[in-house]
């Protein structure tokens, strides 16, 4: 990816955690239901997506739990911190990620928010399936090996 691409694309928040606790099998961007308090509060890079996942309840999908702290300039039209957000999918793919909720019993687990290059809020989705703790810990040591790798051939060479 370029330099050009990269800048274009500026991720808002970003959850970490979810690739070490779920195995992400797909992902899916969607946009974002927004106020305009929202969207400037977003713009600051404040946003907090750790604890929020994704919902699908009549045939729509919602972002629930996430956090958007109050734009501190906007007065009496300010939004609530932590309401329930609509997400845009075309119908297919909210067909599909309904069904592999309901049916495979996976897990839509929000990665990221960021705004695109047109300057539109957008959210990465990644259908999941919750890792055990014998592979929470291979994830941890395959981490770690790579990380003592790069330390060792750093000082050899």
């Amino acid at each position: 990816m370029s330099k050009d691409a990269k800048s274009k694309t500026r991720a808002v928040a970003e959850n970490r955690k979810a690739r070490f606790s779920y195995e992400v099998l797909d992902t899916y961007e969607a946009g974002l239901v927004l106020t305009g308090t929202e969207v400037k509060s977003l713009r600051e890079g404040q946003a907090n997506i750790q604890e929020s996942y994704a919902s699908a309840e009549d045939g729509e999908i919602w972002l629930i739990n996430s956090y958007l702290p109050e734009y501190l300039q906007g007065n009496r039209f300010n939004h609530e911190p932590r309401r329930r957000r609509k997400l845009l999918l075309n119908k297919k793919e909210m067909a599909k990620l309904s069904q592999s909720v309901d049916r495979e019993g996976m897990t839509m687990v929000p990665l990221k928010i960021y705004f695109n290059d047109r300057g539109r809020a957008k959210l990465l989705i990644g259908l999941a399936r919750g890792k055990k703790l014998h592979d929470k810990r291979e994830t941890e040591k395959t981490r770690d090996w790579a990380r003592e790798k790069g330390r060792l051939l750093k000082d050899r060479g």
